[in-house]
């Protein structure tokens, strides 16, 4: 598909006013991604997990205006005014608007909350524009559907309105594109993944193992303020980056690497590779320049804890990062028990004020009635 194909023939506003909710889940990438080009394609491809408890409650409420000469809108962060969320709007919705040409002739009300904190390293903002994006597909659905009497319309069966919103969600982070669907998002054209797009997260297409069924993924609040350097600024400091290009070829080659580990179930390749994944992300951000370090001294005491709980006990704990210094610690179902006791006894005292999150693998977002 190209981008062209993402733009409808064209249609009426039928709808007058209204609202629709969508919920859509953050997701945590196994194979990392880093460093974007223009229109926030991606440097090299990713593949995620899409989590299940840890997601965006976005309901967007319309109002055709008079005029549409500018956009308009409100937003609300858990019932508050959020007018330092506009830019950010702003800027998607000029991005997005070739796409949905009706974003002038409504004003918008858009209200979100997160099940998680926000701005502290669980990519809320991969689950806030998938929500967003969700329900602006979904007024676009509506408004088409009602202008052809709800015929089928082939340009708006699930698959396609699944990869416009992830299209879409591209646009405004990079990430949400992977979090419309689950279980394993991938995002990014490589020759390993059939079907893998630089335009919109793909299901990953072949067998996974039993092992990676129902994964867990408890993530412990070391940090829950506000980055000291945003996922933008830090993904374009990869344009200079010195080891940009090897890595934008290890991501490829990763990518490759899991295809059979994913197959045959392989857990201590898995956990290699992961936490290889995780621990090179934050290599290029302390090798950039300007350079930065996202970890705190806890984030380092959880990942050695783990290491040495691994080696003694032999089970299939393993951990991940996204940019920031939360730690993201990976398990299979049938070791939670013994593991849940270690992280509640050993690994909890590391986060701030005690805070961690329990979620595991999850099934994408969900329309709220």
């Amino acid at each position: 598909m190209t981008e062209q194909d993402f733009i409808l023939l064209p249609y009426p506003n039928i709808l007058e006013e209204g609202n629709f909710s969508w919920e859509s889940p953050s997701n945590i990438a196994l194979v990392k991604y880093w460093g974007k080009k223009k229109d926030q394609i991606p440097e090299n491809p990713s593949i995620s997990f899409t989590l299940n408890e840890c997601k965006t409650i976005t309901t967007l409420t319309f109002t055709k205006k008079e005029s549409n000469k500018d956009f308009s809108f409100e937003v609300y962060l858990d019932g508050n005014k959020k007018d330092d969320f506009k830019p950010k709007i702003q800027t998607f919705f000029e991005r997005i608007e070739s796409y949905l040409p009706f974003l002038r002739d409504y004003h918008f009300k858009i209200e979100t909350k997160n099940t998680f904190p926000h701005s502290s390293g669980i990519a809320s903002s991969a689950s806030g524009m998938s929500a967003l994006a969700l329900c602006l597909v979904e007024l676009e659905k509506q408004n088409v559907y009602r202008f052809f009497n709800f015929q089928a319309i082939e340009n708006i069966d699930l698959n396609f309105f699944n990869q416009k919103a992830s299209f879409l969600a591209r646009l405004g982070s990079g990430s949400a594109c992977r979090s419309i669907e689950g279980d394993l998002i991938v995002w990014g054209k490589t020759d390993s993944i059939e079907g893998s797009t630089d335009l919109f997260g793909v299901k990953y297409p072949y067998k996974v193992h039993q092992n990676f069924k129902n994964y867990q993924d408890t993530i412990l609040l070391v940090d829950k303020g506000e980055k000291q350097v945003s996922s933008t600024v830090g993904h374009n400091l990869m344009h200079n980056h010195p080891y940009a290009q090897n890595r934008f070829q290890q991501a490829h080659n990763n990518l490759e690497k899991l295809k059979p580990i994913l197959e045959s179930g392989d857990l201590n390749a898995f956990i290699k590779l992961v936490e290889s994944e995780a621990l090179t992300l934050h290599a290029m951000m302390m090798t950039s320049m300007p350079y930065f370090i996202l970890m705190k001294p806890n984030t380092l005491e959880i990942i050695n804890k783990i290491w040495r709980f691994r080696q003694d006990s032999g089970l299939h704990i393993s951990f991940t990062l996204d940019a920031g210094a939360n730690v993201h610690v990976l398990y299979p179902e049938n070791e939670a028990t013994q593991i849940l006791e270690f992280i509640k006894s050993e690994l909890v005292a590391y986060c701030q004020n005690g805070h961690y999150i329990c979620d595991q693998i999850g099934f994408g977002a969900k329309k709220i009635d």
